[in-house]
């Protein structure tokens, strides 16, 4: 097997895995598919992706970080989630990711946030609202850098093929 194809296998690997990265907290997402997508430029001499190709994506990806911050800030803070909320849900996402995979990364999230919400001093009708709320601001950032991902891919195949 040649060197170029084994960066092309490489590149291959790298954007599956960081397809499995924006949903995985414990994975760079998107940083890992715009790696995959750089070393399959370097390896075809970029012929076919160019610089401006590679800037584009770089700023996808750059653009991500602001989409997963912006998204769970988002709905913690409209449901008026506390900081405890906010660590329990970081938490809770980590360790439902540990205890119960896959469904643990769904569930952990909600979980940790009502927990932090609980030690905050809130009651359980308020706690389990913010839990939902912060739930929802993490999915929303990962259908959102799910959109990134698969934006990022076609740039890359039309600027491939095209």
């Amino acid at each position: 097997m040649t060197t170029q194809a084994l960066l092309y296998a490489l590149a291959v690997l790298l954007v599956i895995v960081g397809l499995v990265g924006v949903v995985l907290p414990a994975l760079p997402g998107l940083p890992l598919v715009f790696a995959g997508m750089f070393i399959a430029a370097w390896a075809g001499g970029f012929q076919e992706i160019g610089w401006v190709t590679l800037v584009v994506l770089g700023l996808m990806t750059a653009v991500s970080f602001v989409v997963d911050f912006w998204a769970t800030a988002h709905g913690a803070k409209r449901v008026g989630a506390s900081k405890h909320a906010i660590w329990g849900a970081v938490l809770g996402t980590f360790a439902g990711l540990f205890i119960m995979p896959p469904l643990g990364l769904f569930v952990g999230p909600f979980v940790g946030a009502l927990i932090g919400e609980l030690i905050h001093g809130r009651e359980i009708r308020k706690a389990a609202k913010v839990g939902f709320g912060t739930w929802l601001g993490i999915v929303l950032a990962i259908v959102l850098k799910l959109g990134l991902a698969f934006a990022m891919i076609g740039v890359f195949a039309f600027a491939w093929f095209f």
